[in-house]
């Protein structure tokens, strides 16, 4: 089963899904993502996710490039297990940047902002 939190800060949207990303839930996934496309600054906290397959991978991905379509930004924080080890593995935080706490992310989100 997967969870799905969308805050709204005055900054920042974040989302943050809680359970596997897989066959099974990327339809969710993507669809909540796909919610968020036209937010200027999304954080996305993986850290509840202890498992994320190729297709969560492939939402991920896709919704990234959406927002970055309509000129936002964005960052992922996901700790460090296997599933920063997948996103460093296949090159993904070369596309966006990986932190491993939200407290990272949002600076690199704010800081992002600010230098643009």
């Amino acid at each position: 089963m997967l969870e799905i939190e969308i805050e709204n800060l005055d900054t920042h949207k974040v989302l943050r899904p809680c359970g596997e990303i897989d066959a099974y839930t990327v339809a969710q996934f993507r669809e909540r993502i796909a919610d968020l496309a036209l937010e200027p600054r999304l954080l996305i906290d993986l850290g509840s996710v202890p498992f994320m397959d190729s297709a969560g991978l492939g939402a991920l991905i896709g919704g990234i490039r959406r927002i970055r379509d309509s000129d936002g930004e964005v960052v992922v924080a996901c700790g460090e297990g296997a599933l920063a080890r997948l996103l460093h593995t296949t090159g993904f935080d070369r596309i966006v940047p990986v932190v491993q706490t939200p407290d990272e992310a949002l600076t690199s989100l704010l800081h992002s902002d600010s230098s643009g």
